[in-house]
């Protein structure tokens, strides 16, 4: 089942690798790590996002980073968190700079929740930047605004350079089921998150836990999702991500979500290539 669509791995399939605030590793992943694993892992797109914040590296550094990547064959992907003018600006010079297709923004950040007008606004005065730079806009859904939120986005802002980077669970969070989170906006999507996940009840029955799984060990069905996908022609990327659990120590979680990277990776090359 050849989807067209190129298969990668992010900065948020390695969360625990690279550091989480109050988890930090002794010897965080690096930008230059995360590609060496996608070349083993037989990834062919890398998606910084803003766990490796892109705009912390110098223009030598940029430019050693997208040399290190085409050595390898790497198409880049380029992600921030807090859409706001001097942000988006910064991060479309820097998505020029490593010659990255996908833009891929979260809209909130700290103590900053936009209006759908407002966030509107700020985006179309980048939109001949976007155009002229063969860049798409990849806005993530996440757990603060509901599907028809995010499509009245897109539609005001009548671009194809603007579109959605689909992720799999953050709208649980809202809440919207994934069914219903794919039904409405794959037909937007120019970037999937895949990012699998079970969903059980406590022993107590008194509520359910969402954890993440290793991709096609979940509810997700990534089959149909990617069938799906093919179907609108400009979804071009689909990037594992991994809710991997804590377990006892920062030394064997990372090591689990190595291994949660492998066997999904795994899964996911055989089933593109199937």
């Amino acid at each position: 089942m050849k989807t067209g669509i190129q298969i990668g791995i992010g900065s948020y399939t390695y969360t625990w690798a690279i550091g989480v605030p109050g988890y930090e590793p002794g010897n965080p992943l690096s930008a230059y790590g995360l590609m060496e694993k996608a070349e083993r892992l037989n990834a062919r797109v890398v998606q910084f996002a803003d766990n490796m914040p892109l705009h912390t590296y110098s223009k030598e550094d940029l430019n050693n980073i997208f040399c290190f990547a085409q050595k390898r064959k790497l198409q880049i992907e380029v992600g921030t968190k807090g859409l706001f003018s001097e942000n988006l600006e910064k991060y479309i010079s820097i998505s020029e700079s490593l010659h990255a297709k996908i833009l891929r923004i979260i809209i909130d950040d700290k103590d900053y929740t936009p209006s759908l007008e407002q966030i509107v606004n700020i985006i179309r005065p980048f939109i001949p930047h976007l155009e002229s730079r063969g860049i798409k806009l990849a806005i993530e859904n996440h757990d603060r605004l509901k599907c028809r939120d995010f499509a009245y986005i897109i539609n005001k802002c009548s671009s194809s350079n603007v579109g959605i980077c689909l992720d799999t669970v953050n709208s649980l969070g809202v809440p919207e089921g994934t069914e219903q989170v794919i039904n409405e906006l794959l037909p937007f999507a120019v970037n999937l998150h895949i990012k699998d996940f079970q969903i059980e009840r406590l022993d107590h029955k008194m509520g359910f836990k969402v954890e993440g799984t290793p991709a096609g060990k979940g509810k997700l069905g990534i089959l149909q999702l990617l069938e799906k996908a093919r179907k609108y022609s400009w979804c071009h990327s689909a990037i594992l991500e991994l809710w991997t659990p804590f377990t006892t120590d920062i030394k064997s979680t990372i090591a689990k979500e190595e291994a949660w990277a492998v066997e999904s990776m795994n899964f996911l090359n055989q089933l593109s290539h199937s």
